[in-house]
């Protein structure tokens, strides 16, 4: 084990009391699940399935619903096998109690760094392949699955410059990480470059797994109730902000309803516990406000339609037909903008979307996107296209045509980890009916 290895995994026992105080503040302010706390300890709730298991591990929303037609399609080709999912957060894990088949496929919280907790959680599953997504490297966590010799690979690997730059100061960390994984899938050549360089033993790409996904689901009763609701106005969509975003959107509200006359805003926090304080502010500002979590209802007066509600975002999709993709303007990454263009919309984003990089510069080729900087612009942006119906339509059309070419992804994905699965689970084709 490097010097730099051993001083992190000493530290990590050394500030056991203080992690242990960090998951009491966060379960204090609502951002841990008070009846799974444990999970976080490494404590299971349920019961190991029996035969074959694979482990997926994500950070949050955005990379456990990348996963989802993946998981779908092990499910289906490799009928003995059983799927583990982990994440950190309150909000993926109520997302994915409604989107992972119940039989086959369950969630666990992902246990906090320490090895004491990582061994508990590693000695109840027994994981037989970890497939780790996008740039979660808990080094306590990799080593000791590798340890146990457990397959790791990382799917739609993310190492944006500035985490590369960060991370070539501490060769002595990410380099044994790093040649923990069996194979390293980048979501482009560059990253992949980078990977290799800090120390990946086999690293490429075949893709953005993001691409692959499936569109949102919605109920269709829900939609056809809301779309009623909103007729005849012109509407258009804010989803996934941020802290900071929301301000910009409701700068644009005020200009462009200086031009359309009744004109409907749908603002869908990423973080739907925000809701409280985004629509404090919104009311400071003069602006009427309806939640959907209060199933308030959308009046004519209403400006702002706060989503503040979980896996619904298919649903704002479809009826927004325009939509800004959020954390583009406020510095984190940017959200992924094919859950947009699988719904007919026209894509408006920030600056920065290198979670997404990419499938943002696909989309930006085939004129498919709007790039903006502020509320000037986004307004600006979102009043052409309101004004503009074919344009939109193109520019969505544009979109659909990006999504359809990349669906090719997921079948890459899965010829690249087959010599995993066959050890575990021999393929099975699926008879048509």
């Amino acid at each position: 084990m490097s010097p730099a290895l051993l001083a992190y995994r000493t530290l990590t026992i050394a500030l056991g009391p203080a992690i242990g105080l960090y998951l009491a503040r966060r379960l204090a302010r609502g951002k841990e699940d008070p009846e799974r706390f444990a999970e976080r300890s490494g404590h299971a709730s349920r019961p190991r399935p029996p035969g074959p298991l694979v482990w997926v591990h994500a950070a949050s929303v955005g990379e456990a619903v990348s996963m989802l037609s993946l998981i779908d399609r092990l499910l289906v080709e490799r009928p003995k096998l059983s799927v583990l999912v982990t994440t950190g957060t309150v909000t993926s894990a109520r997302l994915l109690a409604s989107r992972l088949p119940p039989d086959r496929a369950w969630h666990q919280y992902v246990p906090v760094e320490r090895p004491s907790s990582v061994r508990r959680f590693l000695a109840h599953w027994r994981p037989d392949l970890a497939l780790w997504v996008e740039s979660e490297l808990w080094p306590n966590l990799v080593i000791e699955t590798h340890a146990r010799g457990i397959p790791l690979v990382l799917l739609n690997g993310r190492m944006s410059l500035r985490s590369f730059v960060r991370w070539q100061r501490v060769p002595g960390l990410i380099g044994p990480l790093l040649a923990s994984f069996d194979l390293c899938l980048a979501q482009d050549a560059a990253q992949a470059d980078r990977f290799i360089r800090l120390g990946a033993a086999g690293a490429a790409t075949v893709g953005d797994l993001k691409a692959a996904a499936a569109p949102l689901p919605v109920d269709e009763a829900a939609f056809a109730d809301l779309a009623a609701s909103c007729a005849g106005r012109p509407l258009w969509l804010a989803a996934s902000t941020h802290e900071g975003e929301e301000e910009i959107v409701a700068a644009a509200h005020r200009l462009l309803a200086r031009e359309h006359r009744g004109l409907l805003t749908v603002i869908a926090p990423r973080h739907p516990a925000r809701a409280e304080a985004i629509r404090a502010m919104l009311d400071a500002r003069g602006l009427n406000v309806a939640r959907r979590s209060a199933g308030e209802p959308v009046e004519s007066s209403i400006d702002i339609y706060l989503a503040d509600t979980l896996g619904e975002l298919g649903l704002f999709y479809r009826l927004a037909g325009i939509a800004f993709v959020g954390g583009s303007i406020a510095r984190k990454g940017g959200h992924n903008p094919l859950e947009a263009a699988l719904l007919d919309c026209a894509i408006l984003h920030g600056p920065d979307m290198s979670n997404c990089a990419a499938m943002a510069r696909a989309l930006a080729s085939a004129g498919a996107t709007i790039t903006v900087t502020g509320a000037a612009s986004l307004a600006a942006a979102v009043g052409r296209l309101l004004a503009d119906p074919v344009e939109r339509a193109a520019r969505a059309a544009s979109a659909a045509g990006v999504a359809a070419h990349n669906r090719d992804v997921l079948d890459a994905v899965m010829a690249e980890i087959a010599p995993w699965l066959d050890r575990l689970a021999p393929h099975e084709e699926v008879a048509c009916a």
